[in-house]
């Protein structure tokens, strides 16, 4: 038995995103060792086992390896967000749709500790990071802007925006700290719990002076 077009399109779909994953294990495992600006393309794919056309098919630059693709994960918080009931209070949405994409994320364990401890000690990772929070930002404030009534609200919306970006940011990066044993959920709860945004922020009182 032959199998059907759409189901050899999700095989290919499959394996791409399994040695998607193998490579960048391999990566992340050598970045942790030598440093990430120690290591280059060849010897990543060498270790992974696959020629270094065929990591640039699978991974663009090498930073892609520990950053991926933010894009598509961008858009599940966007939808999550966007799915949330209108009378709920703006920030509690934000955490629930960043909860949301830690739960999607499946169960978090040490190799992801150490991408995120390779992340935040490379500089020119941190510069390609800088890209998920301006995306990220787009995808989220017009809908923070469209539940803000009041002056200045497509201001306040971006900073709200910002302000939940940098939360789930200082949550992961918490968690990859040694010896850290809350949950990213536990540590996501904890940085949305320092600010009190209101559900619908009035307006800004002008200074008349």
């Amino acid at each position: 038995m032959t199998s059907s077009p759409a189901a050899r399109n999700v095989l290919r779909a499959i394996t791409r995103e399994s040695v998607r994953a193998h490579v960048a294990e391999v990566a992340i495992e050598l970045y942790a060792h030598r440093g990430f600006d120690n290591v280059t393309v060849e010897e990543v794919a060498a270790a992974a086992g696959i020629s270094t056309r065929s990591f640039h098919r699978y991974f663009p630059a090498k930073e892609d390896t520990v950053i991926g693709d933010p894009g598509p994960w961008g858009e599940f918080v966007r939808d999550e967000f966007a799915a949330r009931p209108a009378e709920e209070p703006l920030w509690r949405s934000l955490h629930a749709s960043f909860d949301a994409l830690l739960r999607a994320g499946g169960k978090q364990g040490e190799r992801q500790k150490r991408g995120l401890r390779v992340l935040t000690s490379t500089a020119s990772l941190r510069s390609r990071h800088i890209e998920k929070h301006l995306l990220w930002e787009g995808m989220l404030t017009p809908l923070v802007e469209a539940r803000l009534p009041g002056l200045d609200a497509a201001l306040r919306a971006r900073v709200i925006v910002q302000a939940s970006i940098v939360c789930f940011d200082v949550a992961l990066a918490a968690w990859a700290v040694a010896g850290e044993k809350r949950s990213p959920r536990e540590l996501l709860a904890a940085t949305f719990d320092q600010f009190d945004i209101p559900a619908t922020a009035g307006a800004p009182v002008r200074d008349e002076r």
